[in-house]
């Protein structure tokens, strides 16, 4: 049997308080269970590495080979043209998941996938990438990148599915019921054919969702601020001997503000942002354990592996030095929308179904203790080394202990394969295969002081990158997450130097002291990236969500139109007409009652959005504004006929990406309405909020008029309508 553990839930060794990598199941216990935790059972890696980026490490520990080999150089969103980075993962790289799943295993995904390219999500498919058809049987989870915890857009298969009706919807717990079901029922069905599990939580990616009674029992936990909580994390890593004695602490960035020169509105905003990233892990934690209970109850759990990925990249700077309430304005590369002062006066709403926030970068630096930087950046280990846990009782003797050998993601198929006695397939469905990348960590669990298999390995993200050989690192940082521009360009990138044998936490340059070395290793580094495609270097960040300027497929295509109708939903952004920093134009042919009310097309959601509708009979045009702001335009006069045809004409601005324009409502031609939408989204609404016809499926745009999916459904019928696009200067 075997269990991979996947998530953004980023913790190594204790880095929040009283929440550790050998923590899971401990609220279980504290109530009388007597789980077994992970860690205290088995093994913990302290030099386990990611890519820095979520979509290439879950590409890269599925297939068990580097990231840009597998065309997965970045997340799918910001997919480019370019070899390496394409998003489309190839036939000849197969996902080990296949060869378990030829020989006589079970396979199942549960929760974020975020593996599949963005212009193959659509009714129209195709389906070779999702979980389905990259070798699991069952698949319950979402898609994209992120989701909202409370009010998430899932699938079963290939099929979207709705949220349970439970006033105390969590998705992380519906994934783990979903994942305890799935377990039982096929060992109570064939109890000889073992299992294979891949169980990748959304957290803690933004949003940071978690319920009210997980956050109140962090509070006041930080008051005391991000380089206190550093400081007590790197003493008690020290303790637990998950980093060597002598390692010292890398120093903040410049760009961390002093806890103690804060206001007290900034102390008391950011540690509650604090709260809830700890609320949200150890919510996470708690329903981890509660499928190790499951599997223990079975009777499976001393004979399944576990391998336990604290995390796919280090912990995320991305909400920006301040954090967001809402964390896609921040990705729309918007840093000026929201004030302390506007946040805090929303922290009861913090963490729940109202808000869709980030913590701020100076948290997630602490976090990564005793590195210096964080998710995004290839070049150091606080974007790349994640704590791993191991546990098998039946498959190696040792338990609680450390193991010091440098591994990567890329490590686990090997591990996987080598555990169930299979060979590397050659062959799947006629495809030659490429090698694998990785190495097993076997050697490792059985053997405590065996020598490193895992000698060399690239890394690279926008510009980051580094090259790891035999203790040595040399490294380039590029960009800065919570930065727009890089520090230099490509051609004038500064590269540094780094023992990381005997210097832990990477503080000490030593490029002037040995320029030998240095040099040996950047020509190693232009070996790999030549023969795995990482070149050409891409520092572009925001263009990238834009098909056309990153030069990747677009599902429309050139299309400027697109006719829809009732039944028609469930559209995700990317498999839509791209309305942003254009004109547009929505003609809808109605069939009414009488006082109509709902959706007629929407995108979008509450946290960002468009909407035209209907509500008591009077045509409306909303435009959300992040949640933040809120445009809308609404006839006066209800419309008394049996039919009707409403037209929304939007005239963009130009100028710019992220302008306003005017909005202009038509019924049967006759104008009813006009008013200005001074802000518009630039570059993404949402990573799974969905277009749709004849109601607003999950969070509602128009959140001031429905309450929910149910009451923003049509009353009338959408016979048919069509949106229109044209480009402005």
């Amino acid at each position: 049997m075997f269990a991979c553990f996947a998530g953004d839930f980023r913790d190594m060794a204790g880095r929040i308080s009283k929440i550790d990598v050998n923590n899971h199941g401990r609220e279980q216990r504290d109530r009388g269970n007597q789980e077994r935790p992970l860690a205290e059972g088995g093994l913990r890696f302290n030099r386990f590495h990611t890519t820095a980026l979520c979509s290439p490490t879950r590409a890269s520990l599925l297939s068990g080979r580097n990231h840009h080999n597998v065309n997965v150089g970045s997340v799918m969103e910001v997919a480019t043209g370019f070899p390496g980075n394409l998003g489309i993962r190839p036939d000849n790289a197969k996902y080990f998941a296949e060869t378990l799943r030829h020989n006589g295993y079970s396979t199942a995904a549960f929760g974020k996938w975020h593996e599949t390219a963005t212009w193959e999500v659509s009714v129209s498919g195709p389906y070779f990438r999702w979980p389905t058809n990259s070798g699991f049987d069952k698949f319950y989870g979402f898609i994209g990148g992120e989701t909202n915890q409370w009010d998430p857009v899932i699938f079963d298969g290939v099929t979207k599915v709705a949220k349970k009706d439970d006033e105390d919807y969590h998705f992380t717990t519906d994934m783990t019921n979903e994942a305890i079901e799935w377990v039982k029922f096929q060992q109570a069905m064939t109890p000889e054919k073992p299992f294979f599990v891949y169980y990748a939580t959304g957290a803690t990616h933004a949003p940071h969702h978690a319920p009210k009674e997980w956050i109140e029992k962090y509070k006041g936990k930080f008051d005391s601020g991000w380089e206190q909580l550093r400081q007590e994390t790197f003493a008690r890593q020290k303790a637990m001997g998950v980093i060597p004695k002598n390692a010292r602490l890398a120093p903040m960035p410049e760009d961390i503000k002093d806890w103690n020169k804060l206001s007290q509105d900034e102390k008391a905003l950011f540690a509650l942002q604090m709260e809830t990233f700890a609320a949200f892990a150890g919510h996470t934690d708690h329903e981890v354990g509660r499928l190790v209970t499951a599997i223990e109850e079975i009777g499976e759990l001393d004979n399944t592996l576990f391998i336990y990925v604290v995390g796919d990249n280090g912990s995320s700077a991305e909400g920006g030095l301040e954090g967001t309430y809402n964390e896609l304005v921040h990705l729309n590369g918007i840093f000026d929308a929201e004030t302390v002062e506007s946040m805090l006066a929303r922290a009861d709403d913090w963490g729940g179904p109202n808000s869709f926030p980030h913590m701020s970068a100076a948290w997630a630096v602490a976090t990564d203790a005793p590195f210096k930087w964080t998710k995004q950046m290839a070049a150091d280990f606080g974007g790349t080394r994640n704590g791993m846990v191991m546990h098998w009782p039946n498959g190696f003797a040792a338990k609680g202990e450390i193991r010091e050998q440098w591994h990567h993601v890329n490590d686990v198929a090997a591990t996987v394969l080598e555990a169930a006695k299979l060979p590397h397939s050659k062959k799947i469905n006629g495809v030659v295969q490429k090698p694998l990348d990785g190495v097993s960590m076997l050697y490792a669990a059985r053997d405590k002081n065996a020598e490193d298999r895992h000698t060399t390995q690239y890394f690279e993200m926008f510009g980051n990158r580094a090259i790891y050989h035999d203790g040595w690192l040399a490294r380039v940082v590029h960009r800065v997450p919570w930065q727009n521009a890089p520090l230099n360009t490509l051609q004038n990138d500064k590269w540094e130097l780094y023992n990381t044998v005997e210097d832990f936490s990477l503080t000490q340059d030593l490029a002037s002291q040995e320029p030998g070395k240095l040099k040996e290793l950047q020509a190693l580094f232009e070996k790999e990236a030549i023969a795995n495609n990482v070149y050409p270097l891409d520092d572009r960040l925001y263009e990238r969500f834009n098909a056309a300027l990153a030069g990747r497929p677009d599902l429309m295509g050139d299309r400027k139109s697109l006719t829809l109708s009732r039944g028609m939903d469930g559209i995700l952004e990317n498999t839509f007409l791209n309305v942003k920093n254009r004109s547009k134009s929505i003609v809808a042919d109605v069939n009414l009652v009488g006082g109509d009310s709902g959706v007629i097309l929407t995108q979008g959601g509450k946290f960002g959005g468009w909407a035209l509708y209907m509500k008591d009979g009077k045509p409306a045009y909303t435009y959300n504004w992040f949640g933040l702001e809120r445009y809308t335009v609404e006839s006066p006069n209800a419309i008394e006929n049996e039919k009707a045809e409403i037209r929304l004409a939007f005239d963009y601005d130009g100028g710019g990406i992220g302008k306003g324009g005017t909005a202009r409502l038509f019924v049967d031609g006759q104008k009813v309405a006009e008013g200005r939408v001074e802000k518009t989204v630039p570059s993404v609404f949402s990573a799974d909020e969905t277009a749709d016809v004849g109601k607003d499926e999950a969070t509602q745009v128009a959140d001031k008029v429905f309450r929910d999916s149910q009451e923003s459904e049509f009353t009338g019928n959408v016979k048919r309508v069509t949106i229109s696009i044209k480009d402005v200067k």
